[in-house]
């Protein structure tokens, strides 16, 4: 993510801290924040997915994605 990108969303939250967010501010922040969340977590996913761990046996083994648990 763009560092302006990152700079306004840190404003509009100094903002929230002030005065309330008229409800374009809020939709801006919202999807902002969502757009960096989805960044972060494709990221620590492409980590993840590269990660390997060897075992007590000395055996390598790439890390299996766990099933979802239902919310």
């Amino acid at each position: 993510m763009e560092q302006s990108k990152l700079d306004r969303i840190s404003e509009l939250t100094r903002i929230a801290r002030e005065r309330t967010l008229t409800p374009e501010e809020s939709a801006e922040r919202e999807s902002l924040r969502r757009e960096y969340l989805d960044g972060w977590r494709r990221g620590t996913e492409d980590v993840l997915e590269h990660t390997v761990v060897r075992d007590a046996d000395g055996n390598i083994k790439k890390l299996e994605r766990k099933e979802e648990q239902p919310q």
